[in-house]
């Protein structure tokens, strides 16, 4: 999984997942632009890394932060947020717009801006984290399931647009990760059961690390031991 020469962007590259992520692709040997919206350089002290701070909140974001970079080997989308508690009647519009615009109009709105980059190289990666939730949908997490379900079509369908150009695009769907945020969520649970963050790392690694074109659309389940 060497990452020698490669230029990867992760997003939400500071959080409970992305600390692992960012973490790897260094390790690996990866130059990596790090996004979040509370992002230093400093949180990650080596040279191959730069931060960018910025919200991906409209099409013009995204386009203007892959403006930036001449060169993207692999564009790796961690950010996402839960909302759950109420059955679909009763989730109010606001809670069906926030996932939407967060677990999947920050994706469209930076594959839109990174494909041109990507198909004048004629190759790259493109790499989502999704959500079991998003194959097998639950009771009470509606506005979330469907948030996750649009964002892995949305993979799948940008994998059969870019084959021509050999860019890659998989979505990875973890069960519940043992990070920080869920333990606080639900302080009873069996953490031992959790999928660990430093698993999803190593995955994502291993994809961007691939031959482009040659894994592609492709719905990845890690679940640990909760399968």
């Amino acid at each position: 999984m060497n990452m020698d020469n490669k230029v990867v962007l992760i997003t939400g590259a500071n959080g409970g997942l992305g600390t692992f992520v960012t973490s790897a692709f260094l390790e690996a040997g990866a130059t990596v632009i790090g996004v979040s919206r509370s992002i230093k350089d400093s949180d990650f002290p080596q040279p191959r890394f730069s931060a960018a701070q910025t919200e991906l909140a409209s099409a013009a974001a995204a386009r203007d932060l892959i403006a930036k970079y001449k060169r993207l080997d692999a564009l790796v989308h961690l950010v996402g947020t839960f909302a759950g508690g109420q059955p679909v009647a009763a989730t109010d519009d606001s809670d069906f717009e926030r996932m939407l615009s967060t677990n999947f109009k920050s994706a469209l709105y930076l594959i839109q801006a990174v494909l041109p980059l990507m198909r004048e190289a004629a190759g790259g990666h493109i790499l989502a984290i999704g959500s079991r939730a998003a194959v097998e949908p639950q009771p009470m997490i509606g506005a979330y399931a469907v948030s996750k379900a649009a964002l892995l079509n949305l993979i799948r369908t940008v994998a059969l647009e870019n084959k021509d150009k050999k860019v890659s695009a998989n979505i990875v769907l973890p069960s519940t990760m043992d990070t920080p945020v869920n333990r606080s969520a639900m302080p009873a649970a069996d953490y031992s059961k959790w999928v660990q963050p430093a698993e999803v790392a190593s995955m994502l690694v291993a994809l961007a690390a691939s031959q482009p074109g040659q894994i592609s659309g492709a719905v990845i389940p890690i679940y640990g031991g909760e399968l």
